[in-house]
């Protein structure tokens, strides 16, 4: 696909998302001309900012459920430190309210430590985000959503460790806090909930991620860095 075939893409979808309230980006080509704007230096700079508005725009339009992003992490950062106060204080507690207090911080980290992750790495890498959402009722975990331009001028292969750096903190959340627990002599069936926990996680990632979400993504943008 050369930059007259994006132009075209880009027209279409550009006069789809001004005639109605909901543009089907993906049956104009859209992703396929992102594709192949990703592939050539030249097309990231022509075309980064005017993708990064329509994507923008038919997100918007799309997800009723969101918020800035920097309020999004205003509140990600608040759950952490509750998570991590839990955790602090969980010690001074008897038997079984240590564990329900350790219990509800780990929660609280595994909550947040997904989306803090894909900000941190992220932003290192030199992209930027735009939004907090949730789609109900499909998806009601929070997500951030990226300024696709900044996406497209960042290196593919910092765009893969953004994507798989979310799931990697959800996954060793419960392990980390089932050495902490170890350590303050947690009861065992807490240290039998956290080892559940980061297992099915762990086989979440295997059966679902690899073909639909943060792992998919990091193939594909390993790919494209090859």
């Amino acid at each position: 696909m050369d930059g007259h075939e994006v132009e075209r893409i880009l027209d279409a979808c550009e006069r789809e998302l001004a005639a109605g309230p909901r543009a089907d980006l993906a049956a104009l080509g859209f992703w396929k001309a992102v594709a192949a704007v990703k592939r050539d230096p030249a097309l990231v700079a022509a075309y980064a900012d005017r993708i990064g508005d329509i994507d923008r725009h038919a997100f918007r339009r799309a997800v009723p459920v969101r918020v800035p992003a920097a309020i999004g992490l205003g509140v990600l950062v608040a759950g952490a430190l509750v998570g991590i106060v839990l955790l602090a204080l969980a010690p001074r507690f008897a038997h079984p309210w240590l564990e329900i207090v350790l219990l509800a911080g780990a929660a609280a980290l595994d909550a947040t430590t997904h989306d803090l992750a894909h900000f941190v790495v992220g932003t290192l890498a030199g992209i930027r985000f735009t939004d907090s959402f949730v789609v109900l009722p499909s998806k009601p975990q929070p997500g951030l959503k990226t300024d696709y331009a900044s996406y497209l001028r960042t290196p593919a292969r910092a765009r893969a460790w953004m994507h798989a750096s979310g799931a990697i903190a959800t996954k060793l959340t419960p392990f980390v806090v089932l050495a902490y627990a170890l350590a303050i002599g947690a009861d065992a069936w807490a240290l039998l909930v956290l080892l559940a926990v980061g297992v099915l996680q762990i086989l979440t990632d295997v059966l679902f991620s690899v073909k639909a979400s943060d792992w998919k993504k990091f193939r594909r943008e390993m790919r494209a860095a090859r």
